[in-house]
């Protein structure tokens, strides 16, 4: 049904309507219709994504378990790697041509299982979040989040050394869960968990800055999210457990990873992310990789990155038509 016209003209701007002709539209009106639940895109069409044909392969021999991937925020064109727990506290450096470029290692930090990462910038500053959230046996009665300004780029090859900044340890309100989709949503001073293996999987949120950062916080949930793969589709073991999480730069998409692809859910201002969760999510086309576990989106929204675990995996990329 169309959006009605209220007729009360006041200033006016101008707004695509559904068939690509330009309407003129109020101010008034536009608020009212906004109010009424009618989406208006005022500056540009929603992104679609296509899978990239050509995908970079990543030379990295050290980072055969990648759990989690971050773009820098210092340089374009570099990705953040985090290995699956057993391995040391390092991440690594690459280019998103898949070329190695150092490695950090985290004095202080503890990989028990590290599965997600995240790169945002936060009150001016670049950060950088590490999820030790992993629990396949949901046994743990707690979990740490690491947070660290994202120090100078170590020199290609080399490898440097940083401290976390934060230190987050936390517990989930309903019992011990395995998560390993978790972001940062700076803007609204929150991090996102999705834990893995529930049916459906629970959304969770921690406080970005805890008014009490010594104390152990909770993670609330806030709702469940639904990513299954089509019916028609073939099997994917497992194939609608979700294994990472991005949001894009100006907040306005979430992507969700699961071993059988990538969902998007839009976002608007000042919406719960609990409801943003509840829509039907955007499925793009399938990653058709073997154990995807990390995505992330580059810095200007338009690219969204997926790495599987495994030696010389592709960097498969999504690119904004």
């Amino acid at each position: 049904m169309p959006p009605p016209d209220i007729g009360i003209p006041l200033s006016k701007s101008k707004i695509p309507s559904r068939n690509g002709t330009v309407k003129t539209l109020g101010r008034m009106k536009m608020a009212v219709l906004v109010m009424a639940g009618f989406p208006l895109t005022l500056h540009s069409a929603p992104l679609r994504f296509a899978v990239s044909d050509q995908p970079a392969t990543l030379q990295l021999s050290a980072s055969q378990e990648s759990s989690g991937i971050a773009v820098s925020q210092r340089k374009p064109g570099l990705l953040w790697i985090a290995n699956d727990g057993g391995n040391g506290p390092d991440l690594y450096l690459a280019g998103t041509d898949g070329s190695y470029q150092g490695t950090l290692h985290i004095n202080g930090a503890v990989n028990v299982d590290w599965e997600d990462m995240d790169s945002f910038v936060w009150n001016g500053r670049p950060w950088l979040l590490v999820a030790d959230t992993g629990d396949n046996a949901a046994r743990r009665n707690f979990c740490t989040i690491y947070l660290l300004p994202e120090p100078s780029l170590p020199v290609p090859g080399q490898i440097s050394e940083t401290v976390p900044g934060r230190k987050i340890v936390f517990r989930y309100e309903d019992g011990p869960r395995d998560c390993e989709a978790v972001a940062a949503d700076p803007a609204g001073g929150k991090i996102l968990l999705i834990s893995k293996r529930a049916n459906p999987p629970g959304v969770y949120e921690l406080p970005l800055a805890p008014e009490k950062p010594g104390e152990i916080q909770t993670a609330r949930k806030i709702g469940v999210i639904h990513v299954e793969r089509p019916l028609e589709s073939p099997l994917v073991p497992y194939g609608n457990q979700p294994t990472g999480l991005s949001i894009s730069p100006d907040g306005s998409l979430a992507a969700v990873l699961t071993y059988y692809g990538v969902f998007l859910f839009p976002h608007r201002k000042g919406e719960t992310w609990a409801k943003t969760f509840s829509k039907k999510p955007q499925r793009l086309a399938p990653h058709r990789q073997k154990q995807a576990e990390a995505i992330a989106f580059s810095r200007d929204g338009k690219t969204i990155f997926v790495l599987s675990e495994g030696t010389t995996p592709p960097v498969v990329a999504y690119k904004a038509k």
